[in-house]
């Protein structure tokens, strides 16, 4: 399990309200960012992409009608999420696909269906996680995911990750349309994108919460560029995989590194340096 210490909005890192020091631990409700995270972070954004297109191919519900299911399961998802008193992997990574699915519909609605420009839905999308940010910092103190550990912040790290699946796919198409790159240049593009943010925290001292989310908000395009790659027609500039066997194909692997995870435990970090950086 992962331990911080006790922190109360208003008081210093490691102090509570009377100013005397509180070392309750408390348990990290999100996995350590390893690469294993990422990895697994971009397989389930190109799930997002191949699982909406494939239930709203194949199920025969139309575009609202996957929304409304996929949304109430992700809800039924969450509602276990949040009872949990620590970080499941299992249970972690199943709520991370289910939203990438639900975010991706949701920017599909407002384009395809309801006729919103994508300049209108990725600037929306932008200015909810904004808000949200601020919101959250503003009752919590911080935007650590180091530190979610009360259901307040826990639903503030929800919201924030729906918004940046829905701002990555809008965001992502609109960069796609404009620029009519292709999937694999669009891939790279993102790629480097991400590897800017790695090289502006690691060698530049860009801040380690805004290098994260950044990130977090860019791997969805690349997810869902890799995703079409693979499972769009030969003519449309895809390896024509479909979206079954691309869909398969990463949530198998997807399955295979959270049983390891969950196994291993590999993914929550280490009390000893939860304290330390708390400190």
């Amino acid at each position: 399990m992962t331990y911080e210490l006790s922190e109360t909005p208003g008081a210093g890192p490691g102090t509570s309200a009377s100013g005397h020091p509180s070392r309750r631990p408390r348990r990290n409700k999100v996995p350590e960012v390893t690469a294993y995270f990422w990895i697994i972070k971009v397989l389930c954004t190109t799930v997002g992409e191949t699982a909406a297109d494939l239930l709203n191919e194949k199920a025969g519900l139309g575009l609202t009608g996957v929304s409304v299911l996929m949304s109430a399961l992700l809800a039924v998802v969450l509602v276990v999420q949040f009872r949990t008193t620590a970080y499941r992997a299992g249970v972690y990574w199943l709520a991370v696909a289910l939203i990438s699915v639900v975010g991706t519909l949701i920017s599909d609605n407002l384009t395809d269906n309801m006729g919103v420009p994508l300049e209108t839905t990725t600037s929306v999308f932008a200015v909810l996680l904004a808000v949200t940010f601020v919101v959250w910092y503003r009752r919590e103190r911080t935007l650590s995911i180091h530190s979610i550990d009360t259901t307040g912040r826990e639903a503030y790290y929800w919201l924030a990750v729906l918004f940046t699946f829905a701002l990555g796919t809008a965001g992502g198409d609109l960069v796609s349309e404009r620029m009519d790159l292709g999937y694999p240049l669009a891939a790279v593009l993102f790629a480097l994108a991400i590897a800017a943010v790695a090289i502006a925290h690691f060698a530049l001292g860009l801040d380690a919460v805004w290098s994260f989310w950044i990130a977090y908000v860019l791997t969805r395009p690349l997810g869902a560029s890799i995703g079409d790659y693979l499972s769009q027609p030969g003519g449309d500039g895809g390896l024509g995989l479909g979206t079954v066997v691309t869909s398969g194909l990463f949530l198998a692997v997807i399955l295979g590194l959270v049983v390891y995870l969950a196994v291993t435990r590999k993914d929550v970090t280490d009390p000893a340096r939860v304290m330390r950086r708390a400190a």
